[in-house]
């Protein structure tokens, strides 16, 4: 099976596109690795006094090779407006300090 060529992304490149012959190799997230990563975020969250309603593992698609998760994601579910400007105002002051 030969590779399909792939691009860049120009935004990391905005000199020009190179083109790259090689086969893919992204890294994948595992369903634990998503798990980890859910909890890591909760916790830093709630330390800050944020709690979003509902925060879940998504795993889109099986691979139907091996029938399990190619990759899963956070899911970060629905928060109110007063919850999201708290979120952005905890990011804003990390950015700042």
């Amino acid at each position: 099976m030969t590779p399909t060529p792939r691009r860049t992304d120009a935004a990391t490149n905005p000199e020009h596109t190179a083109i790259v012959t090689g086969p893919p190799e992204p890294r994948v997230p595992t369903v634990q690795e998503a798990l980890d990563a859910r909890d890591t975020l909760a916790s830093a969250l709630s330390r800050a006094g944020i709690q979003l309603p509902a925060m879940d593992i998504r795993t889109p698609w099986a691979d139907d090779r091996e029938g399990e998760a190619r990759y899963a994601l956070v899911h970060l579910g629905v928060c109110s407006a007063p919850v999201a400007l708290m979120i952005a105002d905890v990011i804003l002051r990390g950015v700042a300090s």
